[in-house]
């Protein structure tokens, strides 16, 4: 298995956690905080670019020139280990830094534009960033602790169905470097059982698509739409409690659009929706809403904590907000 590290990291913000599912952001650095991964945020940090190349409104060269930057950042901050919490900037980073180390043109045409832009000192040289030792999703440097978690007090999950849904950006784009396997993808659920959470494991679907499909949710809502119900029919046949995610795009996909589909199909799934890093911090007592952010999800969880045993109480509100932590 490849070196995964659990120091010098840039924690990359994400466009769609930061504004669908900030908890996501929180969780994250909870279990890294609690785990002893050394890592920063930078607020230099842009946008992968991601949703805009795939709605074909960002070229490629745009898309690499602004990673260009972005590793930059992460040399700069003395944190060139990168963790993402986004599939598709996973897909989009790793793919940018393959084209800056083995483009020749491609790379010089970035460097001319940064340093007529005066970001001379963003210039990239071959090799600054290796896709296979320094980008990583934050799904990977949890399960590099696992064995940490499974030593950490845990809440009884034995009651629910518990299903995984495995990033196409992250398991379907760069084979070599995914955990877990890609015909079969278990990160997820290696990392759910760390903390004592069995998974239902295989079922039918597991490796389709969310049917987001980026512009397709918008241009052909229909057809997006239906992939997403054939796999939410999926999990209803296997009763279905928790589904796991390692992407916002596809956590939108599902948590938003299950009510619409229940509605439009008239059935209920009643399946929670939660990212594997929530999962895991609420699994080692993290605030429902001060650290997962349960509060910014359609499908309301209060109903799962519940059954965990949890109260679910907010805490006092600022100025109309919960105020979240990390």
């Amino acid at each position: 298995m490849k070196k995964i590290p659990d120091k010098d990291i840039l924690l990359f913000k994400s466009c769609l956690v930061s504004v669908e599912y900030p908890g996501v952001e929180s969780s994250t650095a909870f279990l890294f905080d609690k785990l002893g991964v050394g890592y920063h945020r930078d607020q230099r940090q842009s946008c992968c670019t991601g949703l805009g190349h795939y709605y074909d409104l960002f070229d490629q060269l745009s898309t690499t020139a602004l990673a260009a930057r972005n590793f930059w950042v992460a040399r700069d901050s003395g944190n060139p280990n990168i963790a993402v919490m986004c599939a598709t900037c996973y897909a989009i980073l790793k793919k940018s830094a393959e084209i800056l180390n083995e483009n020749n043109e491609a790379r010089e045409k970035i460097n001319g534009l940064l340093e007529e832009g005066g970001l001379g000192k963003m210039v990239y040289h071959k090799g600054d960033i290796d896709p296979h030792k320094n980008i990583f999703h934050a799904a990977e440097i949890l399960y590099n602790k696992k064995d940490l978690l499974k030593d950490s007090p845990h809440l009884d999950f034995s009651q629910f169905n518990i299903a995984t849904h495995h990033a196409c950006h992250y398991c379907k784009v760069h084979y070599e470097d995914t955990i877990g396997g890609v015909r079969h993808p278990m990160l997820l659920d290696e990392l759910a059982a760390s903390c004592g959470a069995e998974t239902v494991g295989w079922y039918d679907q597991k490796r389709l698509t969310c049917g987001a499909g980026f512009r397709q949710r918008f241009t052909n809502n229909d057809l997006s739409l239906q992939v997403t119900a054939e796999k939410l029919l999926s999990l209803k046949e296997n009763q279905t409690d928790i589904m796991l995610h390692m992407c916002p795009n596809c956590q939108m996909q599902y948590d938003r659009y299950q009510p619409v589909i229940e509605k439009k199909q008239n059935v209920k799934f009643n399946i929670f929706h939660l990212n594997i890093a929530q999962f895991l911090a609420l699994n080692i007592g993290a605030d429902p809403y001060r650290v997962l952010g349960i509060q910014t999800h359609t499908v309301p969880v209060e109903p799962l904590l519940k059954k965990l045993g949890i109260e679910p109480v907010k805490t006092p509100v600022e100025n109309g907000k919960i105020k979240m932590d990390h």
